[in-house]
């Protein structure tokens, strides 16, 4: 399956018709890969959305549609600056292999605003060697839904149209989306061998009761609907285990946003009062404790350090008394020396005049 030709009109940012040329090659070379390149918001994501809703219609899966309505998303399509009478359109050009031969479809899809039925136009043109020789398959038409999922299922689509995130974040995911495990699995022709199984089953069980005589086919019956009362209490137990599941999310997220609540209340500090005061009249023993210590240690010396102005001034009066009290001693004995001296003298005959003269020189010293 190639794309060939991609013909816009009036569609999201491109206003009238805008015919896109999609082939590989360029001058008989061939061209494996197209770039489609632009700034955010240049209608790169709008290209790959118009494809889809040319393969798929109300299946696709596009970028801007989200739970929108069918009707609703192909009235956001049109063009904001198209004239009321004018047509939004859409034509998707492919070429495939069918029955060994090389077939060209076009896929053309048209509606306005608000259309009726909630719908678009489907029409389903197959190519001749000139324009004149296309003509509608209206039998694709009716089957486009069975016919391009046997060409291109829906589930991998995005595996081929695609962008840079959407590959990124289906790169990323541990487990593929059962959409698209199915998508394979029928590409592969896998659920065949599960249907051909369960087809098998319900012949076998078939035969069985043809076979089975009246005893044999109330048993079958009894068994039956014994299974069927299972099956039924198994979907039920099911659901309700997938609502317990719920409730209890429900559960989980109040209690979350109570306990956050209660926390940003104050309430975590609330609980922890009786934990905050053991610690506070540990640090209070821990204080005293410590206060002792250091009353302990001043008891001697600290009192002193608090008259120590005093202290200095009374070591200093002591030491001016002290050297008073040498000086009147040092006196005394100079005084008891010259007395001595004079008695001497007066017995060794000096006369009255040097007497007193040295008596004189006695006292002025």
């Amino acid at each position: 399956m190639i794309f060939l030709e991609l013909v816009l009109e009036n569609f999201g940012p491109y206003n009238g018709r805008q015919v896109i040329n999609l082939k590989p090659q360029e001058n008989d070379n061939s061209r494996p890969i197209i770039l489609l390149g632009g700034m955010n918001g240049g209608g790169k994501t709008t290209l790959m959305d118009a494809i889809r809703l040319a393969l798929y219609g109300p299946r696709a899966q596009c970028s801007t549609r989200g739970n929108l309505s069918y009707s609703d998303f192909l009235s956001q399509c049109v063009n904001s600056h198209c004239n009321a009478i004018e047509k939004t359109r859409i034509e998707l050009l492919f070429e495939h292999i069918e029955n060994d031969k090389p077939i060209k479809y076009r896929v053309v899809r048209t509606w306005e605003k608000n259309p009726k039925d909630g719908k678009d136009n489907l029409g389903i043109l197959e190519l001749g060697i000139a324009r004149k020789d296309d003509w509608l398959r209206e039998e694709l038409v009716n089957t486009w839904d069975d016919y391009i999922e046997n060409l291109l299922p829906l589930g991998i689509s995005n595996l081929f149209l695609f962008d840079g995130e959407q590959v990124k974040e289906l790169a990323e995911q541990e487990v593929p989306p059962l959409i698209v495990v199915d998508a394979i699995r029928g590409l592969l022709g896998l659920e065949l061998a599960e249907r051909l199984g369960v087809d098998l089953e319900i012949v076998v069980n078939r035969k069985r009761k043809e076979i089975a005589d009246t005893k044999e086919l109330a048993n079958l019956e009894e068994i039956e609907k014994r299974l069927k009362q299972q099956q039924a209490e198994y979907e039920t137990n099911t659901n309700q285990l997938e609502k317990l599941k719920t409730e209890l999310q429900e559960s989980e997220k109040e209690k979350q946003e109570a306990f956050d609540k209660f926390v940003s209340e104050g309430g975590k500090i609330a609980a922890e009062r009786n934990q905050l005061e053991l610690q506070q009249k540990q640090k209070t023993v821990e204080v005293e404790q410590a206060r002792q210590g250091m009353c302990q240690l001043a008891v001697h010396l600290l009192p002193l350090a608090l008259i120590e102005p005093l202290l200095t001034q009374a070591q200093r009066q002591g030491e001016k008394e002290f050297r008073i009290q040498q000086s009147q001693i040092a006196r005394d004995i100079l005084f008891e020396r010259d007395k001595r001296l004079l008695n001497w003298m007066t017995q060794v005959g000096i006369s009255k005049e040097q007497f007193e003269k040295i008596k004189v020189i006695s006292r002025t010293r």
